[in-house]
Protein backbone atom coordinates (compact mmCIF):
# COMPACT_ATOMS: atom_id res chain seq x y z
CA UNK A 1 0.00 0.00 0.00
CA UNK A 2 1.02 3.60 -0.59
CA UNK A 3 2.34 5.64 2.32
CA UNK A 4 -0.17 5.07 5.13
CA UNK A 5 1.01 8.16 6.98
CA UNK A 6 -0.98 10.33 4.56
CA UNK A 7 -4.23 8.34 5.06
CA UNK A 8 -6.64 8.82 7.93
CA UNK A 9 -9.88 7.00 8.79
CA UNK A 10 -12.61 8.58 10.91
CA UNK A 11 -15.91 7.14 12.05
CA UNK A 12 -19.20 8.82 12.71
CA UNK A 13 -21.41 7.50 15.50
CA UNK A 14 -23.67 5.47 13.19
CA UNK A 15 -21.50 2.33 12.86
CA UNK A 16 -18.15 2.56 14.69
CA UNK A 17 -17.82 -1.26 14.72
CA UNK A 18 -17.63 -1.36 10.92
CA UNK A 19 -15.06 1.45 10.88
CA UNK A 20 -12.95 -0.42 13.43
CA UNK A 21 -13.06 -3.59 11.33
CA UNK A 22 -11.96 -1.68 8.21
CA UNK A 23 -9.23 -0.01 10.24
CA UNK A 24 -7.84 -3.37 11.38
CA UNK A 25 -7.84 -4.78 7.84
CA UNK A 26 -5.96 -1.77 6.43
CA UNK A 27 -3.69 -1.31 9.43
CA UNK A 28 -4.68 2.35 9.77
CA UNK A 29 -5.99 3.46 13.18
CA UNK A 30 -9.35 5.20 13.51
CA UNK A 31 -8.77 8.92 14.03
CA UNK A 32 -9.76 10.65 17.23
CA UNK A 33 -12.82 12.87 17.23
CA UNK A 34 -15.50 13.89 19.70
CA UNK A 35 -19.12 13.50 18.62
CA UNK A 36 -22.13 14.55 20.62
CA UNK A 37 -25.06 16.91 20.88
CA UNK A 38 -25.69 20.30 22.41
CA UNK A 39 -28.55 20.54 24.89
CA UNK A 40 -30.95 21.65 22.15
CA UNK A 41 -30.17 18.59 19.98
CA UNK A 42 -27.72 20.22 17.56
CA UNK A 43 -24.82 17.98 16.48
CA UNK A 44 -21.44 18.70 18.00
CA UNK A 45 -18.23 17.62 16.23
CA UNK A 46 -14.60 18.15 17.18
CA UNK A 47 -11.73 16.57 15.23
CA UNK A 48 -9.05 15.85 17.85
CA UNK A 49 -5.98 15.52 15.61
CA UNK A 50 -4.53 17.29 12.59
CA UNK A 51 -5.85 16.37 9.14
CA UNK A 52 -3.99 19.06 7.19
CA UNK A 53 -3.07 17.78 3.73
CA UNK A 54 -4.21 14.21 4.51
CA UNK A 55 -6.49 11.94 2.51
CA UNK A 56 -9.38 11.39 4.92
CA UNK A 57 -12.02 8.64 4.83
CA UNK A 58 -15.19 9.33 6.86
CA UNK A 59 -17.22 6.15 7.44
CA UNK A 60 -20.88 6.82 8.19
CA UNK A 61 -24.01 5.03 6.89
CA UNK A 62 -27.03 7.33 6.90
CA UNK A 63 -29.24 4.82 8.68
CA UNK A 64 -31.72 5.31 11.53
CA UNK A 65 -31.77 7.99 12.91
CA UNK A 66 -31.30 9.04 9.30
CA UNK A 67 -31.38 12.82 9.69
CA UNK A 68 -29.03 12.84 12.69
CA UNK A 69 -26.51 10.57 10.96
CA UNK A 70 -26.67 12.54 7.71
CA UNK A 71 -26.15 15.83 9.53
CA UNK A 72 -23.27 14.38 11.55
CA UNK A 73 -21.60 13.16 8.34
CA UNK A 74 -21.89 16.58 6.72
CA UNK A 75 -20.63 18.43 9.79
CA UNK A 76 -17.63 16.06 10.05
CA UNK A 77 -16.85 16.69 6.38
CA UNK A 78 -17.18 20.46 6.88
CA UNK A 79 -14.89 20.34 9.93
CA UNK A 80 -12.23 18.51 7.93
CA UNK A 81 -12.54 20.85 4.97
CA UNK A 82 -12.04 23.84 7.26
CA UNK A 83 -9.04 22.05 8.82
CA UNK A 84 -7.41 21.87 5.36
CA UNK A 85 -7.74 18.13 4.76
CA UNK A 86 -6.26 17.21 1.38
CA UNK A 87 -9.10 15.01 0.07
CA UNK A 88 -12.25 14.02 1.94
CA UNK A 89 -13.80 10.67 0.98
CA UNK A 90 -17.30 9.92 2.29
CA UNK A 91 -17.77 6.18 2.82
CA UNK A 92 -21.55 5.69 3.07
CA UNK A 93 -22.29 1.93 3.11
CA UNK A 94 -26.02 2.65 3.27
CA UNK A 95 -27.25 5.78 1.48
CA UNK A 96 -30.47 7.05 3.04
CA UNK A 97 -33.24 8.73 1.04
CA UNK A 98 -32.30 6.57 -1.96
CA UNK A 99 -35.91 5.46 -2.49
CA UNK A 100 -37.01 9.02 -3.26
CA UNK A 101 -35.12 9.04 -6.55
CA UNK A 102 -37.78 10.40 -8.94
CA UNK A 103 -41.10 12.21 -9.11
CA UNK A 104 -43.54 9.30 -8.94
CA UNK A 105 -46.45 11.73 -8.73
CA UNK A 106 -46.90 15.52 -8.96
CA UNK A 107 -45.16 17.65 -6.32
CA UNK A 108 -42.95 14.81 -5.07
CA UNK A 109 -39.43 15.77 -3.94
CA UNK A 110 -36.33 14.03 -5.33
CA UNK A 111 -34.70 13.71 -1.95
CA UNK A 112 -31.82 11.51 -3.08
CA UNK A 113 -30.63 14.32 -5.38
CA UNK A 114 -30.97 16.87 -2.57
CA UNK A 115 -28.89 14.70 -0.21
CA UNK A 116 -26.24 14.22 -2.91
CA UNK A 117 -26.00 18.00 -3.29
CA UNK A 118 -25.71 18.50 0.47
CA UNK A 119 -22.85 15.99 0.78
CA UNK A 120 -21.02 17.58 -2.16
CA UNK A 121 -21.46 21.12 -0.86
CA UNK A 122 -20.28 20.02 2.60
CA UNK A 123 -16.91 19.26 1.02
CA UNK A 124 -16.73 15.59 0.08
CA UNK A 125 -14.50 15.00 -2.95
CA UNK A 126 -15.44 11.35 -3.45
CA UNK A 127 -18.24 9.02 -2.32
CA UNK A 128 -18.14 5.26 -1.78
CA UNK A 129 -21.39 3.38 -1.25
CA UNK A 130 -22.93 -0.08 -1.65
CA UNK A 131 -26.01 -1.08 -3.67
CA UNK A 132 -27.89 2.15 -4.19
CA UNK A 133 -31.63 1.56 -4.47
CA UNK A 134 -31.45 3.00 -7.98
CA UNK A 135 -28.07 3.02 -9.82
CA UNK A 136 -28.86 6.32 -11.53
CA UNK A 137 -28.42 8.08 -8.17
CA UNK A 138 -24.69 8.02 -8.99
CA UNK A 139 -25.50 10.73 -11.53
CA UNK A 140 -27.08 12.94 -8.87
CA UNK A 141 -23.61 13.63 -7.47
CA UNK A 142 -21.26 16.16 -9.05
CA UNK A 143 -18.30 14.26 -7.58
CA UNK A 144 -17.00 10.73 -8.34
CA UNK A 145 -19.02 7.84 -6.88
CA UNK A 146 -17.60 4.36 -6.30
CA UNK A 147 -20.74 2.22 -6.34
CA UNK A 148 -19.83 -1.18 -4.88
CA UNK A 149 -21.97 -4.32 -5.02
CA UNK A 150 -22.84 -6.52 -2.07
CA UNK A 151 -23.85 -9.33 -4.42
CA UNK A 152 -20.45 -11.12 -4.51
CA UNK A 153 -20.38 -11.30 -0.69
CA UNK A 154 -23.87 -12.81 -0.58
CA UNK A 155 -23.23 -15.14 -3.52
CA UNK A 156 -20.05 -16.53 -1.94
CA UNK A 157 -22.02 -17.46 1.20
CA UNK A 158 -24.69 -19.34 -0.72
CA UNK A 159 -22.22 -20.99 -3.11
CA UNK A 160 -20.65 -22.62 -0.06
CA UNK A 161 -24.01 -24.28 0.68
CA UNK A 162 -23.57 -26.29 -2.56
CA UNK A 163 -27.16 -26.07 -3.75
CA UNK A 164 -27.81 -28.24 -6.81
CA UNK A 165 -28.27 -25.86 -9.76
CA UNK A 166 -31.12 -27.97 -11.16
CA UNK A 167 -33.08 -27.52 -7.92
CA UNK A 168 -32.33 -23.82 -7.33
CA UNK A 169 -34.29 -20.80 -8.53
CA UNK A 170 -33.26 -17.19 -7.87
CA UNK A 171 -36.38 -15.11 -7.27
CA UNK A 172 -36.93 -11.40 -7.75
CA UNK A 173 -39.48 -10.14 -5.19
CA UNK A 174 -40.78 -7.58 -7.72
CA UNK A 175 -40.23 -6.36 -11.29
CA UNK A 176 -37.74 -3.72 -10.13
CA UNK A 177 -35.24 -6.33 -8.91
CA UNK A 178 -35.20 -8.52 -12.03
CA UNK A 179 -31.75 -7.36 -13.19
CA UNK A 180 -30.34 -7.98 -9.71
CA UNK A 181 -31.84 -11.49 -9.67
CA UNK A 182 -30.52 -12.26 -13.16
CA UNK A 183 -27.00 -11.16 -12.18
CA UNK A 184 -27.20 -13.21 -8.99
CA UNK A 185 -28.36 -16.30 -10.93
CA UNK A 186 -25.20 -15.98 -13.05
CA UNK A 187 -23.16 -17.23 -10.09
CA UNK A 188 -25.25 -20.41 -9.82
CA UNK A 189 -26.08 -21.02 -13.50
CA UNK A 190 -29.73 -21.45 -12.58
CA UNK A 191 -33.08 -19.95 -13.71
CA UNK A 192 -34.95 -17.03 -12.18
CA UNK A 193 -38.56 -16.39 -11.22
CA UNK A 194 -40.38 -13.10 -10.67
CA UNK A 195 -43.01 -12.17 -8.10
CA UNK A 196 -45.74 -10.10 -9.75
CA UNK A 197 -47.02 -7.75 -7.07
CA UNK A 198 -48.81 -4.47 -6.71
CA UNK A 199 -48.22 -1.84 -4.03
CA UNK A 200 -51.48 -0.09 -3.02
CA UNK A 201 -49.55 2.28 -0.73
CA UNK A 202 -46.03 2.80 0.66
CA UNK A 203 -44.62 -0.18 2.61
CA UNK A 204 -47.59 -2.38 1.61
CA UNK A 205 -47.37 -5.05 -1.08
CA UNK A 206 -49.66 -7.80 -2.38
CA UNK A 207 -48.53 -10.81 -4.41
CA UNK A 208 -50.54 -11.29 -7.59
CA UNK A 209 -48.75 -14.13 -9.39
CA UNK A 210 -45.41 -15.88 -9.86
CA UNK A 211 -43.67 -15.86 -13.23
CA UNK A 212 -41.50 -18.96 -13.52
CA UNK A 213 -41.43 -22.53 -12.19
CA UNK A 214 -40.83 -22.85 -8.44
CA UNK A 215 -42.64 -26.12 -7.71
CA UNK A 216 -40.29 -28.54 -5.92
CA UNK A 217 -37.45 -26.00 -5.99
CA UNK A 218 -35.20 -24.32 -3.45
CA UNK A 219 -35.92 -20.61 -3.87
CA UNK A 220 -33.54 -17.77 -3.05
CA UNK A 221 -35.11 -14.30 -2.89
CA UNK A 222 -32.74 -11.42 -3.69
CA UNK A 223 -33.30 -7.73 -2.92
CA UNK A 224 -31.26 -4.61 -2.15
CA UNK A 225 -32.85 -3.83 1.22
CA UNK A 226 -35.33 -5.21 3.72
CA UNK A 227 -37.35 -2.45 5.36
CA UNK A 228 -40.69 -3.52 6.86
CA UNK A 229 -40.19 -6.99 5.27
CA UNK A 230 -43.70 -7.03 3.83
CA UNK A 231 -42.56 -7.61 0.26
CA UNK A 232 -40.03 -10.33 1.05
CA UNK A 233 -42.22 -12.28 3.50
CA UNK A 234 -45.31 -12.11 1.25
CA UNK A 235 -43.13 -13.38 -1.59
CA UNK A 236 -41.71 -16.20 0.54
CA UNK A 237 -45.14 -17.33 1.70
CA UNK A 238 -46.42 -17.24 -1.89
CA UNK A 239 -43.46 -19.34 -3.09
CA UNK A 240 -44.29 -21.96 -0.45
CA UNK A 241 -47.92 -21.98 -1.59
CA UNK A 242 -46.73 -22.51 -5.17
CA UNK A 243 -44.75 -25.58 -4.14
CA UNK A 244 -41.26 -24.37 -3.21
CA UNK A 245 -39.54 -26.86 -0.88
CA UNK A 246 -37.30 -24.29 0.87
CA UNK A 247 -37.13 -20.49 0.77
CA UNK A 248 -34.03 -18.44 1.57
CA UNK A 249 -33.67 -14.67 1.28
CA UNK A 250 -30.79 -12.22 1.06
CA UNK A 251 -30.33 -8.48 0.78
CA UNK A 252 -27.65 -5.87 1.26
CA UNK A 253 -29.22 -3.43 3.72
CA UNK A 254 -30.90 -4.58 6.98
CA UNK A 255 -33.18 -1.59 7.56
CA UNK A 256 -35.70 -3.83 9.37
CA UNK A 257 -38.12 -1.18 10.60
CA UNK A 258 -41.59 -1.51 12.14
CA UNK A 259 -42.95 -5.08 12.11
CA UNK A 260 -40.04 -6.49 10.07
CA UNK A 261 -38.60 -8.87 12.69
CA UNK A 262 -42.00 -10.33 13.60
CA UNK A 263 -42.84 -10.83 9.93
CA UNK A 264 -39.54 -12.58 9.21
CA UNK A 265 -39.88 -14.79 12.28
CA UNK A 266 -43.40 -15.87 11.29
CA UNK A 267 -42.66 -16.32 7.57
CA UNK A 268 -41.68 -19.44 5.63
CA UNK A 269 -38.13 -18.06 5.14
CA UNK A 270 -35.60 -20.62 6.40
CA UNK A 271 -32.68 -18.17 6.54
CA UNK A 272 -32.27 -14.50 5.70
CA UNK A 273 -28.72 -13.31 4.97
CA UNK A 274 -27.95 -9.59 5.26
CA UNK A 275 -24.83 -7.40 5.22
CA UNK A 276 -23.67 -5.10 7.99
CA UNK A 277 -23.95 -1.88 6.00
CA UNK A 278 -25.69 -0.58 9.14
CA UNK A 279 -25.69 -1.90 12.70
CA UNK A 280 -28.34 -4.44 13.72
CA UNK A 281 -29.49 -3.97 17.34
CA UNK A 282 -29.38 -7.05 19.56
CA UNK A 283 -33.16 -7.16 19.87
CA UNK A 284 -33.37 -7.68 16.10
CA UNK A 285 -30.76 -10.45 15.94
CA UNK A 286 -32.97 -13.52 15.62
CA UNK A 287 -31.90 -17.05 14.66
CA UNK A 288 -33.30 -16.73 11.13
CA UNK A 289 -31.01 -13.76 10.33
CA UNK A 290 -27.35 -14.18 9.36
CA UNK A 291 -25.15 -11.07 9.10
CA UNK A 292 -22.07 -10.95 6.85
CA UNK A 293 -19.46 -8.20 6.96
CA UNK A 294 -18.80 -5.70 4.16
CA UNK A 295 -15.59 -4.52 5.86
CA UNK A 296 -13.30 -6.61 3.57
CA UNK A 297 -15.10 -5.23 0.48
CA UNK A 298 -14.86 -1.61 1.62
CA UNK A 299 -11.27 -2.04 2.81
CA UNK A 300 -10.20 -3.50 -0.55
CA UNK A 301 -11.92 -0.68 -2.45
CA UNK A 302 -10.22 1.88 -0.22
CA UNK A 303 -6.86 0.16 -0.67
CA UNK A 304 -7.25 0.31 -4.45
CA UNK A 305 -8.22 3.98 -4.39
CA UNK A 306 -5.25 4.79 -2.13
CA UNK A 307 -2.92 2.97 -4.55
CA UNK A 308 -4.57 4.47 -7.65
CA UNK A 309 -5.64 1.00 -8.82
CA UNK A 310 -8.82 0.02 -10.66
CA UNK A 311 -11.89 -0.62 -8.50
CA UNK A 312 -13.90 -2.18 -11.34
CA UNK A 313 -12.47 -5.66 -10.66
CA UNK A 314 -14.68 -5.68 -7.55
CA UNK A 315 -17.75 -5.54 -9.81
CA UNK A 316 -16.81 -8.76 -11.65
CA UNK A 317 -19.72 -11.22 -11.57
CA UNK A 318 -17.59 -14.25 -12.47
Amino acid sequence: MADKSNIMIFSGSAHPELAQEISEILGIPVGKCSLGKFSDGETSVNISETVRGRDVYVIQPTCDPVNDNLMELCIMIDAMKRASAGKINAVIPYYGYARQDRKAKPRDPISSKLVADIIGVAGAADVMTIDLHAPQIQGYFNIPVNHLEGMPVLAKYFLEKNFAAKDLVIVSPDHGSVTRARNFAHYFNCPIAIIDKRRPKANVSEVMNIIGDVNGKTCLLVDDMIDTAGTITNAANALTQFGATEVYACATHPVLSGPAIERIQNSSIKEMVLLNTMPLPKEKQIDKITILSVAPLLAEAMRRIINNESVSVLYNHD
